[in-house]
C-alpha cells in the first residue's frame, strides 16, 4: 500500500499541485478504507483524523483525484451519489449484484490488448478503466432456486 500512496503522491506532484493536509489526509482515508466509499464517509473519515479539515477541501480533493484518475466515482444501484474507489495501476474491476448490491471486487485485467487498440485507433492516451459487470451473486442465486 505504501508503494501505491507514494506512486499516487507522485502523481500529484508531477501533474504541479501542492501536497496540502488536506489533499494527504483525503488520500490517506481513501487508502485506510477497504472498498468503496461514499463522500459522507470521506468527510466522516477526514474529519477523525484532522477535524480542522472543511467540507470544501474534501470535495476539492476528491474532484482532483477524479481528474487525475487517482480515484473514479461509481454509481451503485442507480444512485446520483458516487461511492469513490480507488485506482491501483489506473484501473478498478467489479461485479455488482442487481439484487443485494453487493460489490465484489476482482483484480484479473486482460484489456491491455483492447486499450492498445482503442489508443491506436482513437488517438487517445488512456490513463485507466473502471469496468463494471452486473449479474446474481451466489447467495442470491440461492435464495431465488429455493424461492422456485
Amino acid at each position: 500500500m505504501l508503494e501505491e500512496s507514494n506512486s499516487r503522491i507522485e502523481r500529484l506532484r508531477n501533474t504541479g499541485h501542492k501536497l496540502t493536509n488536506a489533499r494527504l489526509t483525503v488520500l490517506r482515508a481513501l487508502e485506510n478504507h477497504d472498498g468503496h466509499m461514499t463522500s459522507t464517509d470521506v468527510l466522516e473519515a477526514v474529519t477523525r483524523m484532522d477535524p480542522e479539515i472543511g467540507r470544501a477541501s474534501v470535495f476539492r480533493a476528491l474532484d482532483l483525484f477524479t481528474q487525475l484518475s487517482i480515484i473514479r466515482p461509481t454509481y451503485i444501484d442507480s444512485s446520483v451519489t458516487p461511492t469513490y474507489v480507488l485506482m491501483p495501476g489506473g484501473h478498478h474491476h467489479h461485479i455488482i449484484c442487481t439484487n443485494c448490491n453487493r460489490v465484489i471486487e476482482f483484480e484479473e485485467c486482460k484489456l491491455d490488448q483492447l486499450e492498445a487498440e482503442l489508443e491506436r485507433k482513437l488517438h487517445v492516451r488512456l490513463t485507466g478503466h473502471l469496468l463494471e459487470f452486473y449479474g446474481l451473486c451466489e447467495s442470491c442465486q440461492d435464495r431465488a432456486k429455493s424461492d422456485s
